[in-house]
């Protein structure tokens, strides 16, 4: 099982990359975000990999960050989000954009990425609501990722979250707030707890 290749850019295309490594060329699937980050033909190539094994085929989808292969991990999960639609969406949003997206219960931005209508971006956030925290992102919003895999029930979070919305705050106003109010009231916070200390922090 191939699970990193480090070698020399051979080649980019729309939706792979052939990495040269010591003579052999792999191709490599991989997100328009991480095709952005290659270097250019000949250059020094780094990638992590994950590797699909069929009964017809074995393909390899890289990643430039571990964040974005647990995501691609994690959305392939849900019926209808294959390889391909998952590369989609994280070629259309980043890592921290996802997690905005699912906390919030963002449908909407789901759809940014091509092949993902309405009923699957609905799917997408339902059933990934309660299982994005446990990523861990290396972001500034890494804290409530943090909180979130700490908790028993990271529901709460996404309730607190989902609720400041309504009010009318941004998505990316609620997340901050909702991250400052579970570091200071601990993981296992009510919604309740969370969003009376969300709109504290949002009213300074």
């Amino acid at each position: 099982m191939i699970a990193r290749l480090k070698g020399l850019v051979d080649s980019v295309g729309s939706d792979s990359a052939v990495i040269d490594v010591n003579g052999v060329g792999y191709l490599v699937f991989a997100s328009s975000r991480t095709l952005g980050r290659l270097g250019r033909v000949g250059e020094a190539a780094n990638l992590l990999i994950e590797t699909h094994v069929r009964e017809d085929h074995i393909h390899l989808y890289g990643f430039a960050t571990a964040s974005e292969r647990d995501w691609f991990r994690l959305l392939t999960t849900v019926q209808g989000v294959g390889a391909k639609v998952g590369l989609s969406l994280l070629g259309a949003l980043a890592p921290e954009e996802l997690l905005q997206a699912v906390l919030a219960q963002d449908k909407t931005a789901m759809t940014r990425a091509s092949g993902v209508g309405p009923k699957l971006a609905q799917r997408i956030v339902t059933e990934l609501r309660d299982k994005a925290g446990g990523i861990a992102l290396g972001t500034p919003l890494a804290g409530l990722a943090s909180a979130a895999a700490e908790s028993e029930a990271p529901g709460p979070m996404a309730d607190a979250v989902s609720a400041l919305v309504n009010l009318g705050y941004r998505p990316q106003e609620a997340l901050g707030a909702v991250s400052s109010a579970a570091r200071a009231l601990g993981a296992k916070a009510s919604a309740e707890a969370l969003i009376r200390a969300g709109l504290k922090e949002l009213s300074h």
